[in-house]
């Protein structure tokens, strides 16, 4: 799969500054994240670490503009993304983001192929790039053989590669991921870490929330989240 990703690799591809996420208001408040900073520059493999409540996902979900910070700002490619109306957000996630979740979310009628070929229609793709990219994705991912299988005929570490060759078809220039691995036994979540390192060796960034020690072993960069609060970068 050849990337046509042009980056920068000197500007970071986001950033969040001073963001706070609450739910609720008055004494009925509860705040999920509170303070946020992170920088993060393109062509990395990042995790945010965290137990269950940490604060984790709700900072993935911020970052990949699919919720709104209470308090501060993210910008992503240079541009503040926090203020935008959905209809704009939504246009980032469709054409510049990829979205892998710890469930797979395919669709269970439709195989291989048609999941990514669905992706790349929502994306805005052009029709007559559908089976070229679809099947370049499939291809990077190691499952163009089987294609034309529906999820019930794959394996969980299967299922999880047809998500990432869904979430890259289009080329996104970020990629964020929940809890990819959780699902998955120990050698098929490392398939799935290979597909990442991959990605990245290609120019993609990956943000990925885990608990998973083994991962910490081979990303780039991690946050850690305590109590909606960012506690270490290392």
């Amino acid at each position: 799969m050849e990337s046509n990703i042009a980056i920068n690799h000197q500007e970071p591809i986001i950033q969040a500054i001073g963001v706070k996420r609450a739910f609720g208001k008055g004494t009925g408040e509860v705040v999920a994240l509170r303070g946020a900073n992170l920088s993060i520059r393109p062509g990395r493999l990042v995790a945010l670490r965290g137990r269950s409540g940490s604060g984790k996902t709700t900072l993935l979900n911020l970052l990949g503009a699919l919720d709104r910070p209470s308090e501060g700002a993210i910008y992503f490619s240079g541009e503040e993304i926090t203020g935008l109306s959905e209809k704009q957000r939504d246009r980032i996630r469709r054409k510049q983001m990829g979205l892998i979740f710890q469930s797979f979310a395919l669709v269970p009628y439709m195989s291989a192929y048609e999941n990514v070929e669905f992706a790349l229609r929502i994306a805005g793709v052009p029709s007559k790039q559908y089976r070229k990219l679809a099947e370049e994705a499939l291809d990077f991912v190691g499952l163009k053989p089987r294609m034309k299988h529906r999820p019930y005929e794959l394996s969980g570490g299967e299922q999880q590669r047809v998500a990432i060759a869904r979430a890259i078809a289009h080329q996104p220039t970020l990629i964020l991921a929940d809890e990819p691995t959780a699902e998955l036994d120990s050698k098929m979540g490392l398939q799935v870490l290979k597909v990442f390192k991959d990605l990245v060796n290609q120019g993609m960034t990956i943000i990925l929330t885990t608990h998973d020690p083994a991962i910490m072993e081979i990303v780039d960069q991690v946050y850690s989240l305590e109590d909606g609060v960012i506690v270490d970068e290392g």
